[in-house]
């Protein structure tokens, strides 16, 4: 090899490695999109976790009956009150702002997002002792990881993912993403160990999520556990402007 043809190669090298240390050092910020709570969610609770503070959007209803809904990476939950109030009007209804979302202090992470979770799940245990989940694109990540752990009721995942890593290859077909993720939300580890009846919703026209990651998730469940729509003519974002999104979640074939 000559000399130029080994400079030439080194400096490919280095440039490569240089964005791979990129990519791994701004990963996060990539995933997570925090955002400001709008205040429409309601009352707000307060759960603390170590030295933070993290606040739950809140609806009171007495009963067994209860909702917890994980948000999208760049979602303000309190906009979802309104539609699940809608869908479940008889239960207590509980919105996860992640860390450094709507107030709640300190910074998202997959390990915090899945503690922060189960801690609510439990609190709310307390006093409803039949809870449903939601989960919607990355919070579909979260509710899949409380539901292998926790007695769920019923599980709905809205336009989820099988893994964050495939998603993030994708998006990066030349980078090695699976030797740099940190929070991986591996959905098809945790899928085996749901029992709760689960309904997974992939909007049509999803330009985020393909549709094979979210059909490959719903292969990882038990047989019988899951059922399968399709919402038309929908984006990944626009979904819940649609009736027939509500319509569903509220049960109803």
């Amino acid at each position: 090899m000559s000399r130029l043809l080994r400079i030439v190669f080194g400096t490919v090298v280095l440039t490569y490695l240089a964005l791979c240390a990129m990519l791994f050092f701004i990963q996060r910020s990539l995933i997570y999109f925090p955002q400001a709570d709008s205040g429409t969610g309601g009352a707000t609770i307060t759960l603390t976790s170590g030295k933070e503070r993290v606040l739950v959007s809140t609806r009171s209803e007495d009963g067994p009956l209860a909702l917890i809904y994980f948000g999208g990476n760049a979602e303000d939950v309190s906009f979802a009150m309104p539609s699940l109030s809608v869908a479940f009007p008889d239960h207590a209804i509980y919105l996860l702002h992640y860390r450094g979302y709507g107030g709640s202090s300190g910074s998202p992470s997959e390990k915090a997002l899945f503690a922060d979770a189960l801690s609510l799940f439990d609190k709310v245990r307390a006093e409803h002792p039949r809870i449903d989940l939601i989960g919607r694109s990355l919070g579909s990540g979260v509710a899949v990881y409380v539901a292998s752990r926790r007695p769920v009721s019923r599980l709905v995942l809205v336009t989820p993912y099988d893994s964050l890593v495939g998603i993030a290859q994708l998006q990066f077909p030349y980078m090695p993403v699976k030797w740099l993720l940190t929070d991986r939300f591996e959905s098809w580890r945790y899928a085996p160990q749901v029992t709760a009846p689960t309904l997974i919703i992939a909007a049509e026209n999803d330009e985020i999520i393909p549709r094979a990651s979210t059909e490959l998730l719903a292969s990882r469940f038990r047989r019988g556990v899951t059922s399968y729509k399709v919402v038309p003519a929908v984006g990944h974002n626009s979904i819940s402007s649609s009736p027939e999104y509500v319509r569903l979640l509220k049960g109803e074939t």
